[in-house]
């Protein structure tokens, strides 16, 4: 599976650049991950737990940042075995570049299953390593700008909006509409 797309993120390319090497950012963003430890030098082991279709499995593995141009393009690629469940292995090369009001991140993902996982046919882990890849740099997005601000109907009383759990569904749901 390859997947190719871009995201205009409201950072400088120097923030944008520090953030994918934060451990603590990557392993947010991951998801699934339960734990990532390890260095950008040695690279990072991980424990991500994913349902793909009827099967669940925990996938310890490593994580490497290669090819890297210091503050423009990196590869980050892991493989992980998930015991009967099978193995995921893949990658992203990711780029960097300036924009006006940041920095356009653009990267390209390859996946790849074995095992149990590879037998539920290749939709499934298509749409499912198309999710993944969304999933993570939404999240890279989020954690480098910063929740989006919440709007409310002009109309809609205060109260409604704040403070009790009902808003709070309101103004994700809403969120989730318009993102």
């Amino acid at each position: 599976m390859q997947l190719s797309d871009s995201r205009d993120i409201h950072a400088a390319p120097e923030t944008v650049w520090a953030a994918i090497l934060n451990p603590e950012v990557l392993k947010d963003c991951v998801p699934g991950c339960e734990s990532m430890t390890g260095s950008v030098a040695e690279g990072f082991e991980a424990v991500v737990v994913q349902k793909v279709g009827p099967v669940k499995a925990r996938f310890t593995g490593l994580v490497k940042l290669s090819d890297i141009i210091e503050g423009r393009s990196l590869t980050i690629s892991g493989e992980g075995k998930g015991g009967p469940a099978g193995f995921a292995r893949g990658g992203a090369k990711v780029a960097l570049e300036p924009t006006a009001e940041g920095t356009r991140l653009s990267y390209e993902v390859e996946a790849a299953v074995g095992g149990k996982i590879a037998q539920l046919g290749s939709r499934i882990i298509d749409g499912f390593a198309k999710k993944m890849a969304d999933e993570f740099f939404t999240r890279f997005q989020t954690a480098v700008e910063g929740p989006a601000p919440e709007d409310a109907p002009e109309d809609a009383p205060a109260e409604a909006a704040e403070g009790t759990e009902e808003g709070e569904q309101k103004k994700g749901w809403f969120r989730r509409l318009i993102g």
